[in-house]
């Protein structure tokens, strides 16, 4: 393929986070390798971004940085406002992408971030093949499992749902999924949504992948050579993650196995429910909370334990799964969304939510099995890290990147029509 000029929109880009800004960045640099990018993020980015680029130089990619003006954005604190801030810039950047046009003339456009589908993507508007995604966010949690969160976690379910029917009506979601070439879904629930708003060509492809530094940092990570059993979850204390699950389960195989330990690494407003969980359980002297910390820190605590336990209600990604498997760890998680696309039986389990309480009882057989065997889990391990190099790299994904492109970039015989602004 020829070196093709592509427009990026990412509005979450940074080289030292991982997540959301993770996938911008990464995404651009895969891009690079076979085309020439122009690259539209946020100007709270730029210095990150120019930090990087003085040691580690990307001379195929152009960085166009915007925000919308300061008295524009003053009700904007940190999180608060995040979604109309962005849903604003979206419309913002379209003009700005349009005056590039003119002096670039793209070959195809690619929205990266925000990784969800209820918003649109006013840069599907220009006369150029456009690509969605990856895209989530499609995920929800089973109706069965509402009355185990807080009464915070069930007002934020419940808003969280007239959200997603709000944004599938949105007549600018459904003209960025009917001008869409083709929509990269990151779960099987997303991608549903996607062709029931009528994206034409819908491609599964989780947005998770691991850059090779990492894999090789976390494949020295050995299974612990002593000690009690331990299982492990990462990830912020939010009741979506399903730790109260994972709690449940740890207290009913931990009737067998008194020795056995739980970590949880993260911080969060769940903190203190989970403690008191674990309390009434019965097996707080066995369950510690070390909060947040620092990535690389996590990675290192990952020596300590032997598997992890990742419970989550609806997570169109699951970063930690993929770095525990890189890590030579099974994973015992639902059978829901971006986890359920990571692991295997040859890695791992895998539990379909269909009742907290059926949930909780296969989470904890599962923890059993591995009690019962120590020796499986290296076994499982092993497994799970040739999965992520075959599957999960960053390299691999700039791969399907170009094969995706020349899909979107087939000709098509209906006309893209002038855009509405």
């Amino acid at each position: 393929m020829k070196r093709i000029r592509v427009l990026v929109s990412a509005y979450a880009c940074d080289p030292n986070v991982g997540s959301e800004p993770g996938v911008g960045w990464n995404w651009a640099r895969q891009i690079a390798r076979f085309a020439e990018a122009w690259v539209i993020t946020r100007a709270n980015n730029r210095e990150a971004i120019e930090t990087f680029l003085a040691q580690h130089p990307m001379p195929n990619v152009h960085w166009v940085y915007f925000d919308l003006p300061r008295w524009a954005r003053w009700w904007k604190k940190g999180r608060r406002g995040i979604q109309l801030y962005y849903y604003l810039w979206q419309a913002g950047v379209y003009f700005m992408a349009k005056r590039l046009h003119r002096e670039v003339h793209f070959d195809l456009i690619q929205h990266v971030t925000f990784v969800n589908y209820w918003m649109p993507s006013f840069l599907s508007f220009l006369p150029v093949p456009f690509l969605w995604g990856p895209v989530g966010g499609g995920d929800t949690t089973p109706a069965p499992f509402l009355k185990t969160f807080s009464l915070r976690g069930q007002i934020f379910e419940r808003a969280r749902g007239v959200i997603l029917w709000l944004g599938e009506r949105d007549p600018f979601v459904r003209a960025t999924a009917r001008r869409a070439r083709v929509a990269l879904a990151t779960t099987p629930q997303t991608a549903a949504r996607l062709e029931a708003l009528g994206v034409r060509e819908v491609r599964l492809l989780s947005q998770v992948a691991l850059p090779q530094e990492e894999i090789q940092f976390l494949k020295t990570t050995p299974l612990p050579a002593g000690g009690p059993f331990r299982f492990v979850s990462l990830g912020s204390l939010l009741h979506l993650k399903g730790f109260h699950l994972g709690l449940a389960a740890f207290a009913r195989a931990g009737r067998e196995f008194p020795n056995a330990e739980y970590w949880l690494i993260g911080g969060g407003p769940e903190r203190k429910r989970l403690e008191r969980l674990a309390e009434s359980l019965g097996v707080r002297a066995r369950v510690r909370f070390l909060g947040a910390q620092p990535r690389r820190q996590v990675f290192e605590q990952l020596a300590n334990c032997h598997a992890l336990i990742h419970p989550s209600l609806h997570d169109s990604g699951g970063w930690a799964v993929a770095e525990a498997m890189a890590a030579g760890r099974p994973v015992i998680c639902l059978d829901w969304g971006g986890p359920g696309l990571q692991v295997t039986q040859e890695t791992g389990f895998k539990i379909f939510p269909r009742t907290p309480e059926q949930t909780v009882r296969e989470l904890s057989e599962s923890m059993l099995v591995l009690l019962d065997s120590p020796g499986l889990c290296a076994k499982l391990g092993q497994a799970a890290q040739t999965r992520i190099t075959d599957e999960f790299t960053w390299d691999i994904r700039g791969r399907q990147i170009r094969e995706f492109y020349a899909k979107a970039l087939e000709p098509i015989v209906i006309k893209l029509s002038d855009p509405p602004f």
